[in-house]
């Protein structure tokens, strides 16, 4: 199946793939001196003094290891392809970049909430939270939060699943080589997974799932709106 997908490698998802790859490159070889990339191009909380704006549009191409960069990328190779074909070049890359934003400000809207919650404010490092408080525990929650990165593509694939599997349900792909799955269902099992992993709220579990969900849900919707506006100008 890869073969084919590479046989038939579609612009956008070939240029995300290079630009992936090279970001990933520079991040091992800038750690390799002492330079972590996530610290400057990863997506800090807004109040955050790491955080800086351009962040929303840079933390999507790093990735926090080998593992996670080839999951995504693999991904990317196969439901970029598939909805590439269909929709086009500047179709697929207004969906790509509008479901990795959108993944970002439902993760941080999340991140906010988990702040207010133990803080009672969304901005602790603005209102002076830390100096007031006397719960190192708490502080140093509020700090992992607030001062750990988000890295990934992961919200824009959720995207992208989420848009295969409304526009091609019973196309089955095969996980591991062997095991066929319709999209629909890889979908449904992906999303169930994130919403599972939220309500056990594992305090070893770093992964984004709010923004998964939320690039999943912001594909859906422009999907949706796109079939509503079959005229669209693309």
């Amino acid at each position: 199946m890869l073969r084919n997908i590479f046989g038939n490698l579609q612009p956008v998802v070939k240029n995300l793939l290079i630009i992936n790859a090279l970001f990933f490159l520079a991040t091992v070889v800038m750690q390799n001196k002492g330079i972590f990339l996530s610290t400057y191009l990863g997506l800090f909380y807004p109040d955050s003094p790491l955080f800086e704006p351009y962040q929303f549009a840079t933390h999507f191409f790093m990735h926090g290891g080998f593992r996670h960069f080839f999951f995504n990328m693999i991904a990317l190779l196969v439901f970029g392809n598939m909805l590439e074909r269909v929709w086009g070049a500047k179709k697929m890359l207004t969906f790509f970049f509008v479901a990795a934003i959108g993944a970002a400000i439902v993760h941080v809207a999340s991140e906010a909430v988990q702040v207010y919650q133990m803080t009672g404010t969304i901005r602790p490092f603005a209102d002076d939270w830390f100096m007031s408080t006397n719960s190192f525990v708490r502080a140093n929650e509020v700090l992992q939060i607030t001062n750990g990165p988000a890295v990934g593509a992961s919200g824009a694939i959720y995207g992208l699943i989420v848009g295969a599997a409304l526009l091609f349900p019973n196309t089955e792909l095969y996980i591991y080589g062997v095991l066929p799955v319709k999209v629909k269902w890889l979908a449904l099992i992906a999303i169930a997974y994130d919403v599972l992993s939220i309500f056990q709220n594992n305090p070893n579990d770093h992964t984004a799932h709010f923004a998964h969900l939320g690039g999943a849900i912001v594909g859906f919707i422009m999907i949706k709106i796109w079939q509503r506006n079959s005229n669209s100008f693309y």
